[in-house]
């Protein structure tokens, strides 16, 4: 009775729930369970699967519903449920982050003009980005890609400390094409972890220092104030 009410909650609306079915609402005869720690019970009824998640405290889930029988696992649903969201926050965030910028050059470009790119696609690179770089040929010039390709490598060995070449150098049409990378920032975010850290003991430091220093002198203080405003009142009448 209890599987039928459960099975009519989920399906309640004319929608059904995305989530996987746990404990009483798994309706088969038998499972086949995996332990807490990904250990194979083998098949066993779903009354003794239930049984033995009463036992270790845990929940009955079923991930893999299609499967004869289907298959289910002993875990802590709640915690299951909060790891994966924040594993899929996570993915949405560095997705979100990946940026792709462009710098365009020409072949035969002068020398200042090419320090200025440069420093555009460094720039680019330290915030993190990923950088495409184009390289437009016009007229006679698309006889003579190697042009385009030794700049390129002139390019990526420029700032390859803070990039690779993520795409190698490509044709696309009467263009050349190279995205480069950005190094993962390992070394830099355990530096400013650091930095956070020290900042963070230097104010627990800088407010404790203060408490301490008048707790010496407190009782010093209204001392003398004390007798000075007693001095003056007899005075003032």
């Amino acid at each position: 009775m209890a599987v039928r009410q459960a099975a009519a909650w989920c399906y309640r609306g004319g929608s059904i729930s995305a989530e996987p079915r746990i404990n009483d609402r798994i309706r088969v005869p038998e499972v086949r369970l995996v332990g807490p720690s990904g250990e194979q019970v083998g098949i066993v009824p779903l009354a003794k699967a239930l049984e033995l998640a009463q036992e270790y405290d845990l929940d009955l889930v079923e991930v893999a519903a299609t499967a004869r029988p289907p298959v289910c696992k002993l875990m802590d649903y709640g915690k299951f449920k909060y790891e994966s969201a924040m594993k899929a926050r996570e993915a949405r965030k560095n997705q979100a982050h990946t940026v792709i910028k462009e710098m365009k050059l020409r072949p035969k470009i002068d020398p200042h003009d090419y320090d200025t790119k440069k420093g555009h696609v460094v720039r680019f690179l330290k915030q993190g980005d990923k950088v495409k770089i184009t390289i437009m040929f016009r007229g006679r010039e698309q006889s003579r890609p190697e042009l385009g390709f030794r700049l390129l490598q002139r390019l990526a060995s420029d700032v390859e400390e803070l990039g690779f070449i993520e795409s190698n150098p490509k044709q696309d049409g009467r263009n050349m094409i190279m995205v480069l990378g950005p190094h993962k920032k390992k070394t830099e975010a355990m530096a400013e972890a650091r930095e956070a850290q020290a900042a963070r003991k230097a104010e627990r430091q800088g407010n404790n220092t203060p408490d301490a220093e008048p707790a010496g002198q407190a009782p010093e203080a209204p001392a003398e104030a004390a007798p000075e405003a007693e001095a003056e009142t007899p005075s003032e009448a």
